[in-house]
């Protein structure tokens, strides 16, 4: 009969733990939640990460582009928001109807402007570059251009070099 060789439960734990200690934030900026808004969904996974300390490193929980876009464009105060899922660690439904309440920009038309400005948002040409450069890809007529595309290639890049190396 074959020998079968188990790990223990301890260093299988060990193991998941350290794997699992930080989250490259795999929700696009291009996904909207029920409310219809671009990029709330990632901003509340970043967010809540960072507020348990399990945010990658060098993602910011809530930074000056797309997360500062959605805070304005809905009319939220940003220290009320980053406060409110550092307490309330809210599922996402809790969390757009946080955002329903304090809100000031929830009309459809606000809503379509914002959505319109993410999508259309691109990096500068040295950002572009870098993170085309670090997925070996060419900087030329068929590369992404918006943000949205080329932050989803940085995300899958980071992940892979977390977690799949």
């Amino acid at each position: 009969m074959p020998e079968v060789l188990y790990l223990d439960e301890q260093s299988t734990q060990h193991k998941k733990h350290h794997i699992m200690n930080t989250v490259v934030p795999l929700i696009s900026s291009g996904t909207a939640g029920p409310l219809g808004v671009l990029h709330l969904p990632r901003l509340w996974l970043k967010l809540s990460l960072e507020s348990t300390g399990k945010l990658a490193p060098g993602y910011p929980g809530a930074g000056m582009g797309f997360d500062q876009m959605v805070i304005d464009g809905l009319g939220l105060k940003r220290d009320a928001v980053i406060a409110f899922i550092k307490t309330s660690k809210p599922t996402y439904p809790q969390f757009e109807a946080w955002v329903k309440k304090n809100g000031t920009k929830l009309d459809k038309p606000s809503i379509e402007k914002l959505n319109a400005a993410i999508r259309g948002y691109n990096h500068d040409d040295e950002t572009r570059k870098s993170i085309l450069g670090a997925n070996s890809l060419p900087d030329d007529a068929s590369a992404a251009k918006d943000a949205v595309n080329l932050n989803n290639l940085d995300d899958w890049k980071e992940l892979h070099a977390a977690l799949l190396k």
